[in-house]
């Protein structure tokens, strides 16, 4: 028995199913300080959520103006990865996206193949959790719903891999289990960290959406797997932030960028044919980098080095930042990470050795240096 569909998040229902329990009535939150610790004494990120941070006037100012400087090539990006899923898949697939990263990216990814060749996928935004694996229970109500589709994983961007590798193991014991023939192949909008081979685009390059938490994705919360609220039978669950409405970005956001289909269509077709042509394979040279900062800043566990435009992000809206590593030159693209870094009175050092243009660190608890 699979969990049970409720409405949830802000955008139209024609854009997206969140297969998730809601769990909005229900008191999940932890200050940053005592969410890392906990973390970082054992408790799974999962068990609870982090207060969400509300950005300044300034911070979205500079959203807005992202947005605006970025909203073509965020558009070409996504058109690259849809023109790649209809090449390779046909339209005989469920778009299934990792919340929450990967709702808005799947949002885009369905708008498109619905702009340019008058097809509507089904979309479903479920969740997936380091070290726990992927909502099984969605996964089958999907599988029930639609029979005779294949199943395409979409998330935002690449990070470690984490996730990549997440989905690998996840997908595989889930077609063991029930003899299905999923493919793990993980569709995203950047990979900056080498791991994909269905991507937009390599460049480390700031996402809007990634500027912004539940305001950009929905109002819904990051997810849980907490056994307190959540069965065996249930879905993974997350909370929808009604309060936060006034505030929403959402659907201005994936307005903004399906806008731009029109001027980016002729490009997409002919890059998505040369990637899919030169099957260049991921070489995970972000794991590269990750082990250089690791050893050149004496890091016990990798869990704290979180590379890349959109990880580094995270690491300021949630978590408590150690210190931040910018490659020389990229000041001018990284303007929010610098006002956030400001904001949370966080040292900013510049480095070169890593192929993302940055890196946020945490602070393991204790350090002080």
């Amino acid at each position: 028995m699979a969990g049970i569909v409720v409405k949830m998040g802000s955008y139209p229902e024609s854009d997206v199913t969140f297969l998730l329990k809601d769990l909005s009535d229900f008191s999940i939150e932890k200050s940053t300080q005592e969410r890392e610790n906990l973390i970082q004494s054992g408790t799974h990120y999962s068990e609870m959520l982090p207060v969400e941070y509300k950005p300044t006037d300034e911070y979205m100012k500079l959203f807005y103006a992202s947005l605006e400087e970025s909203k073509q090539k965020v558009a070409e990006a996504v058109g690259i990865v849809a023109e790649q899923i209809v090449q390779k898949r046909g339209f005989n697939t469920v778009l299934c996206s990792l919340a929450r990263a990967g709702t808005p990216i799947g949002v885009l990814i369905k708008r498109y193949i619905e702009f340019k060749y008058k097809k509507t996928l089904p979309h479903y935004s479920i969740s997936i959790i380091r070290d726990r694996g992927i909502d099984e229970n969605a996964i089958r109500y999907i599988i029930q719903q639609h029979p005779d589709h294949s199943v395409t994983f979409v998330d935002g961007w690449t990070g470690k891999g984490a996730i990549t590798k997440e989905l690998t193991c996840a997908v595989d014991r889930f077609n063991d289990t029930y003899g299905t023939k999923l493919s793990a192949e993980l569709a995203v909008l950047a990979d900056p960290g080498y791991c994909s081979d269905l991507f937009g685009t390599r460049e480390d390059f700031l996402i809007p959406s990634a500027c912004l938490n539940s305001t950009v994705s929905g109002l819904v919360s990051r997810t849980v797997l907490n056994e307190q609220w959540i069965s065996t039978d249930d879905f993974h669950g997350a909370k929808f932030y009604r309060d936060l409405l006034a505030e929403d970005v959402s659907n201005l956001y994936v307005d903004t960028i399906s806008a731009e289909f029109s001027t980016i269509e002729k490009k997409a077709v002919e890059i998505a044919s040369e990637f899919l042509e030169s099957k260049e394979e991921p070489d995970w040279r972000g794991l590269s980098s990750v082990s250089n900062i690791q050893k050149d800043f004496d890091i016990d566990n990798t869990h704290f080095i979180k590379p890349g435009v959109g990880e580094t992000t995270r690491v300021l809206l949630r978590r408590v930042p150690w210190k931040i590593l910018i490659q020389p030159g990229s000041e001018e693209k990284l303007k929010h990470i610098l006002l956030l870094a400001e904001d949370r009175g966080v040292p900013v050092e510049k480095y070169t050795n890593m192929s993302y243009s940055c890196c946020g660190l945490i602070r393991p608890v204790g350090r002080d240096k």
